[in-house]
C-alpha cells in the first residue's frame, strides 16, 4: 500500500487494529491458560528460572538500540515520499549492523552465565548445571530477537499487519503451547529453551519470507553502514524513553516497600499489573498509527491530523468501557480473582488506576506522532520531567495517603504524560493543532466523568454513573471525528471489510 492517503484511511486503520489486537491478544490468552500447567510441571524453582529467562529475552530488545521503531519511521517516510527503492539499502545496512551487535551481545552473556547462575542467584546447586545449560540456550536468541523487531519494523511500515499477524500468531501460540509439549517427553529447562529458540528461529524465517518481496534487489554485498546512523541516534532517543518509561513504572513499588510494606507492594502492584494489561489496546492502534503518520506528515498535513484525531478517539472508545468496568467493579473484580482479602486492600488502588489508564492508553496517539515526524527527544525531555515531579509526589503522599496515594501520583503522572504530549505534538507539529483542539471536548467527558465516579459509594450509583458517562462520550466523539468517519459509520459495512494490508 504506497497511496499515502489510503494508508492513513479509516479502513487502512482499522484493519492495522484489528490484526495487531488479535495477534496480542490470542497468545496472551493462551499463555494465562497455560501458566498453571507449566508451574506444575516445573516446580517453584524452575519456574522461578523460566520466568528469569523470559525477563533476559525481554532484555535482549535493548540491543535493538530502537532501530525496529526507527526503521519503521524511515521506510514509511520513503515510501509516503515515492522514494520505496531506498529502502532495500536501508533496510541491508540495519539488519548487518543489528546482526553483528546482538552476535556480541550473545557471545558475551553467554560467558557470564556461570557467574550470574553460581553468584548473584539463589539457584540451588543441584540446579545449577541445568540453569547454566538452559540460559546459555537462551543466550542464542539474543540475535533472533533483535533481527525480528527491525522485520516486523519494516512489515510495519509497508502495513503488512494482516500478514504479519497470520505468521505470529501460530508461532506465538507454540511459543507458550511449546515449553508444555516438551516436558512431556523431555523433563528439563534446556528442552524448553530450545522450544523457545525454534519459535523464534520460525518468527525470523517466516518474516524474512514476508519481506523479500518488498525489497526487490536485496543484497548484502556493497553496505553502507552509514546509512544506520541516523537510525541509531533516532532509536537511541526511543531506547531511553522506553527504559526510563518502566523505571518510573516499578519504582513507585520500591518506593512503597522502602517506606510501608512488601504486603503493601503486593496490594498496589497486583491492581497495577492488572490495569496495565489494557495497554494491548493503545498498541494495537499506535503500531498502525507510526507508519501511517511517516507517510503523510511531509505530504499531507491534513491527512495526518485527521488520523491524529482519529487515532486518539479509536483508543478512547476502546479503553473508555475498561476504564469504566474497573472504576465500577473494583471490590467485585478482585474478590472474583483473588479472594476478599486483595479486595479490602487493593479494591481503591484499582479505581484510582482505572482512571489514570485511560490517560495512560490515550498518550500513545501523539506518543506515535512525534516519534513519526522525528522528535522522540521531546518526549524523553517530558519522561525525565515527570520522574522528577512525581517519585517526590508519590513520596509525599505514601506516609500521608497510603497506597492510595501512589496510585493518584500515577494517575496524575498519566493524565500529565497524555495532555503534554497532546500538546508537544500541537506545537512542533502544527497541522496538529485543530486535531488537539477537536479532542479536547470528549477527553474532558471521559477524563473528568472517570474522576467523578470516584466519588460514588455504592455499585448501584457507579453503573448508573458509569452508562451516563460512556453515552455523553459517544456522543461528543462523534461529533469529533472527521466528517468522512461519521459517514462511514453511518454504512459501517465499508469498515469491516477488513484490508488484506
Amino acid at each position: 500500500m504506497s497511496d499515502p492517503i489510503a494508508r492513513a484511511g479509516a479502513r487502512a486503520m482499522v484493519s492495522g487494529v484489528f490484526w495487531n489486537a488479535l495477534g496480542r491478544g490470542l497468545p496472551l490468552l493462551l499463555a494465562l491458560a497455560l501458566t498453571p500447567v507449566l508451574v506444575h510441571q516445573l516446580g517453584l524453582e524452575r519456574w522461578g528460572l523460566f520466568t528469569l529467562a523470559l525477563a533476559l529475552v525481554g532484555v535482549f530488545g535493548v540491543f535493538d538500540f530502537g532501530v525496529g521503531q526507527a526503521l519503521t519511521r524511515a521506510v514509511a517516510e520513503r515510501i509516503g515520499a515515492g522514494r520505496a527503492e531506498e529502502a532495500t539499502g536501508l533496510v541491508a545496512a540495519a539488519l548487518a549492523t543489528l546482526a553483528g551487535i546482538s552476535l556480541l551481545a550473545a557471545a558475551g552473556l553467554w560467558l557470564a552465565v556461570p557467574a550470574l547462575v553460581q553468584r548473584l542467584l539463589s539457584v540451588p546447586e543441584a540446579l545449577q548445571p541445568q540453569a547454566i545449560a538452559a540460559f546459555r540456550v537462551m543466550a542464542l536468541a539474543a540475535p533472533l530477537v533483535v533481527l525480528n523487531a527491525a522485520l516486523w519494523g519494516v512489515l510495519a511500515a509497508w502495513q503488512r499487519f494482516r500478514a504479519a499477524n497470520l505468521v505470529t500468531i501460530p508461532v506465538n501460540v507454540f511459543y507458550y503451547l511449546g515449553p508444555v509439549l516438551v516436558l512431556l517427553v523431555w523433563d528439563s529447562l534446556v528442552g524448553v529453551m530450545l522450544a523457545l529458540i525454534a519459535c523464534r528461529l520460525a518468527n525470523t524465517l517466516s518474516y524474512t519470507w514476508l519481506v523479500r518481496p518488498l525489497l526487490p534487489g536485496f543484497s548484502w554485498r556493497g553496505i553502507r553502514l552509514r546509512l544506520v546512523l541516523p537510525l541509531l541516534k533516532l532509536g537511541g532517543f526511543m531506547t531511553f524513553t522506553g527504559l526510563a518509561t518502566q523505571a518510573l513504572l516499578y519504582a513507585d513499588r520500591f518506593l512503597i516497600g522502602a517506606m510501608l510494606s512488601l504486603s503493601a507492594v503486593a496490594f498496589y502492584a497486583t491492581p497495577l499489573d492488572l490495569v496495565l494489561r489494557v495497554w494491548i489496546l493503545p498498541v494495537a492502534v499506535a503500531q498502525t498509527l507510526l507508519p501511517a503518520f511517516a507517510g503523510t506528515f511531509l505530504r499531507d498535513p491534513p491527512v495526518t491530523a485527521a488520523l491524529l484525531r482519529r487515532g486518539a478517539l479509536a483508543i478512547m472508545a476502546l479503553v473508555l468501557p475498561a476504564s469504566l468496568l474497573l472504576v465500577a467493579a473494583a471490590g467485585p473484580l478482585l474478590t472474583l480473582w483473588l479472594g476478599a482479602e486483595f479486595a479490602a486492600g487493593g479494591a481503591r488502588v484499582l479505581q484510582i488506576l482505572g482512571v489514570g489508564i485511560f490517560f495512560s492508553c490515550l498518550a500513545f496517539a501523539p506518543n506515535a506522532l512525534l516519534e513519526a515526524i522525528g522528535r522522540p527527544d521531546a518526549v524523553a525531555g517530558l519522561v525525565l520531567a515527570e520522574a522528577a515531579i512525581f517519585l517526590p509526589l508519590a513520596a509525599l503522599l505514601l506516609p500521608l495517603l497510603g497506597i492510595e496515594g501512589a496510585a493518584m501520583a500515577w494517575a496524575l503522572r498519566a493524565a500529565t504524560d497524555a495532555l503534554a504530549k497532546l500538546l508537544l505534538a500541537a506545537r512542533l507539529y502544527p497541522p496538529a493543532a485543530e486535531a488537539a483542539r477537536a479532542l479536547a471536548p470528549p477527553l474532558a467527558v471521559a477524563g473528568l466523568g472517570l474522576a467523578a465516579l470516584l466519588a460514588l459509594p455504592a455499585l448501584p450509583w457507579l453503573v448508573a454513573g458509569g452508562a451516563a458517562v460512556l453515552a455523553a462520550f459517544l456522543l461528543v466523539a462523534f461529533r469529533a471525528l472527521p466528517e468522512e468517519d461519521r459517514l462511514a459509520l453511518r454504512h459501517p459495512r465499508s469498515l469491516l471489510r477488513l484490508g488484506s494490508a
